[in-house]
């Protein structure tokens, strides 16, 4: 891996016109990936972006942000999702920021100094949240700095996210919404209330049996360890479903192996608020990898990849013009 500035206007690599003067980052060619890194308000802040291969100059690429879950890492989440392999596949942009840890001076640790975002809960057992990180302004500079950097389509910009990424999902498409055409949780909550300045469609993702994101919502704890109060799916999704207005009742619109997705649209236009609930999983992204025990997270079952159904969900959606 080689650091470099980039002290050029435009600089060709491969099929890509980088645009950004005196950015940063540092280019891992074995994943096709780059690290940038941003000055958010004093703070220093980056991501990881990994670029599909390709010699088609005059193409705009939607792009994918994947938040990573409290604890993990932008390189833990590219891996674990298959986001950018996906990428590879489909042809977008896939991008992994970093969160804050309570040390910044050290290496983000999962249990010693975990990167989390701030999710507008205020909650105390999250660390971004509980000190007012500047994640939406961070989240708003990544935009605006692949859009400069990048071919990107901007009225194909999508958010996912994992757990307390995904939470933070919830807090992008509330104050952010002009920014991103949908929108995908996957086990995560809705903290915040302010109303959207347009309602993003979204599709959420859950395990019917994760017990640190339950289905029917009440109190979690880890071990004997309480870590709060979460609200129910259906009683999230409602708000939203609320949001879009004159929607459908829900149908069904995937049923296999205990996985079910139930949709909400408006009649003659395509899936607006999409629920996938999967029987037996607990608190893992679907399809990928096991990273916290089965006495925490419960089981990793693999009826499901979340990372393909949100996809085409995702690609049936743009900003409006």
């Amino acid at each position: 891996m080689k650091k470099r500035l980039i002290v050029v206007a435009i600089v060709c690599l491969g099929g890509w016109r980088l645009q950004m003067l005196g950015a940063e980052t540092r280019r891992d060619d074995a994943l096709s990936t780059e690290s940038v890194v941003l000055d958010v308000n004093k703070v220093k802040r980056s991501y990881l972006v990994h670029l599909p291969e390709s010699d088609d100059k005059s193409k705009r690429w939607p792009v994918v942000i994947m938040f990573h879950g409290g604890g993990g890492n932008g390189k833990l989440a590219m891996s674990d999702t298959g986001w950018a392999a996906k990428a590879d596949k489909e042809g977008f942009i896939a991008v992994f920021p970093e969160g804050t840890s309570p040390d910044p001076s050290r290496p983000g640790r999962f249990l010693g100094n975990p990167q989390t975002w701030n999710d507008g809960s205020k909650r105390p057992t999250v660390g971004a949240a509980e000190r007012g990180e500047a994640d939406i302004a961070f989240v708003s500079a990544i935009i605006d700095d692949l859009k400069k950097r990048y071919q990107v389509n901007h009225r194909q910009i999508y958010v996912t996210g994992f757990s307390n990424g995904a939470s933070l999902s919830f807090r992008i498409a509330r104050e952010l919404s002009s920014a991103v055409a949908a929108f995908a949780p996957v086990a995560g909550h809705d903290w915040v209330r302010n109303r959207p300045d347009r309602p993003v469609p979204v599709i959420y993702v859950v395990g019917a049996a994760d017990p640190l994101c339950p289905v029917a919502g009440g109190e979690v704890f880890i071990g004997r360890k309480p870590f709060g109060k979460k609200p129910g799916t259906r009683e999230m999704l409602a708000k939203w479903v609320k949001l879009h207005k004159g929607l459908d009742k829900p149908r069904i619109v995937y049923d296999k192996n205990g996985a079910v997705g139930e949709a909400f649209s408006r009649p003659n236009e395509g899936e607006t608020v999409v629920l996938y609930t999967i029987d037996g999983h607990g608190h893992h992204w679907p399809g990928g990898k096991t990273l916290l025990g089965e006495r925490i997270a419960g089981k990793n079952t693999s009826q499901l990849q979340a990372t393909d159904v949100i996809w085409d969900f995702f690609k049936t959606h743009s900003l409006p013009k």
